[in-house]
């Protein structure tokens, strides 16, 4: 099946043969090694493997932000990459959302005033839909706390809101209860996917937790830069 081919048959994303290598000395490692697959609309998939198996790396591909040597990313129909940076830049903000490990709040900002700061690339919104986000993830009464006076659980869900407030297609998370402990990374997964089959939204999820991994539509493991059947 052809890479667009793919696309009408319902994948949102489709990879083709996508490759990826870093040079550490003088040696050349390989990272993704002709990685295809395709994700479908509305499809909840969690990547694992070992640490250095390229699962980040392919995550960062498939949403526009990390360039492959060879290979193709279709999103929506259109190449990723191609467009130069400014129109994958855009696409990026209207139509993809990100929660990294990290959550990269600003502390001076509330809750919903972290939530809106990606309005304010390209289009604005009311404040309405930023509460409506933070509702979304379980944070309606924290609106105006600060970073600091919430906790790690909590402020990872505001992450969550802010990557929902654009709308996006496909919400894209680099291990987002890394950094959290068991029960509360089980609450927080539990707000991503809720928040995510409530818009009939595309999720992938690096994780290291084979146990969250269980808790998609397709678990989808990477090992030594291929996919393991």
């Amino acid at each position: 099946m052809s890479i667009r081919e793919a696309t009408t048959h319902g994948s949102i994303l489709s990879a083709r043969d996508l490759r990826r290598s870093f040079q550490l000395g003088k040696q050349r490692i390989e990272v993704l090694r002709g990685i295809s697959l395709d994700i479908e609309r509305g499809e909840a998939v969690f990547m694992v493997g070992a640490s250095g198996a390229g699962k980040t790396t392919l995550l960062y591909t498939l949403a526009g932000l990390e360039r492959p040597e060879s290979g193709t990313v279709l999103f929506e129909g259109r190449r990723l990459y191609e467009g130069g940076e400014g129109a994958d830049a855009r696409h990026r903000n209207e139509r993809i959302g990100f929660v990294f490990q990290g959550y990269f709040l600003l502390p001076e900002l509330t809750a919903l005033e972290n939530v809106m700061l990606p309005t304010m690339i390209g289009r604005s919104a009311p404040d309405a839909r930023g509460i409506a986000a933070l509702e979304r993830v379980g944070l309606g009464e924290r609106l105006h706390h600060l970073p600091a006076e919430l906790s790690g659980g909590e402020q990872q869900r505001v992450a969550i809101a802010r990557a929902l407030i654009n709308e996006p297609a496909v919400l894209f998370a680099d291990e987002p209860t890394g950094n959290l402990d068991s029960k509360t990374g089980a609450g927080v997964m539990d707000a991503l996917l809720d928040a995510v089959r409530q818009a009939g939204q595309t999720l992938v999820v690096v994780t290291h937790d084979p146990a969250l991994a269980q808790r998609g539509d397709r678990r989808i493991e990477i090992r030594d830069g291929l996919l393991v059947a």
